[in-house]
């Protein structure tokens, strides 16, 4: 009895312990499906977007300005001399790094700007700038050297932002910079060699931006001014105070008749 008791007990021990041994399994590793895959590229190229976007180093903003004074002062000139500029000077739209990304704002109210690309809609502008930062960066050519904002200097872009260097003290060395780079920007995109037309424009660009770049003082940027504040500004005036004139004399014609029938003048007492 002693000898079958013990007999079972080793049976029952050596099959425990088969049921705790790790058993092979014939079933691989579960493989990454393409989805996964995919997946993963996608987050890994979000991650690469958003560090590559603080990776441009040219400025939104100072290339915004650049823009914004290159169209008021200078393109109504180059216009009336139905001049083409070249797309080697820096000057030219296709050598603005954000062009296109600008050109894809739209201002729909006062509280709301929307994206060209996927139409999300955006409380300022400013957050439309960073959308265009994190989610279409990679619609910017970043393997040419396209930046506005380099010659800014030349420019005068501080006259447009609100830039506490405008109150700084003059540096010579800075300004004898910005005169260098502001001629040569006349000579490669008005030779005056180019004909008549970009002879009167490179002598143009040379007073319009180039003389202030001095601390002797006497010369102010933008001296030969905004071109489109004779063409569109004066005329609206003239328009407006047309209408103004147009109203008052209609009240004059129209409201006297219609204050006498609701308003019938008294008999004077005899």
């Amino acid at each position: 009895m002693g000898r079958s008791a013990s007999c079972l007990s080793l049976l029952l021990s050596l099959w425990v312990c088969l049921q705790l041994r790790p058993i092979s399994s014939s079933i691989s590793p579960p493989r990454r499906t393409d989805q996964g895959i995919q997946e993963s590229k996608n987050l890994r190229n979000i991650n690469q977007d958003q560090d590559g976007a603080h990776e441009v180093h040219c400025s939104r903003e100072r290339s915004k300005a650049a823009w914004q004074i290159i169209e008021e002062y200078l393109m109504p000139y180059v216009e009336k001399e139905h001049y083409k500029i070249s797309s080697s000077c820096r000057l030219h739209r296709e050598n603005d790094l954000y062009r296109d990304q600008e050109e894809h704002k739209i201002h729909v109210d006062i509280n709301e700007w929307r994206c060209g690309y996927c139409k999300k809609t955006f409380y300022a502008e400013k957050y439309l700038d960073k959308h265009f930062d994190n989610r279409h960066y990679n619609l910017l050519n970043v393997s040419q050297n396209k930046c506005l904002a380099d010659i800014c200097g030349a420019l005068h872009c501080d006259l447009v932002m609100d830039s506490k260097l405008q109150k700084t003290k003059c540096n010579p060395a800075a300004a004898a910079k910005n005169h260098h780079l502001c001629e040569s920007l006349a000579d490669s995109c008005f030779p005056v060699s180019g004909g008549p037309s970009a002879s009167r424009l490179h002598e143009f660009f040379l007073r319009q931006f180039c003389d202030a770049h001095t601390c002797t003082g006497g010369h102010k940027p933008f001296s030969r001014g905004r071109k489109e504040a004779d063409q569109y500004i004066l005329p609206l005036y003239f328009h407006i105070d047309s209408n103004v004139a147009a109203t008052f004399l209609l009240l004059c014609i129209f409201v006297p008749k219609g204050i006498e029938k609701r308003c019938p003048k008294s008999s004077p007492n005899l």
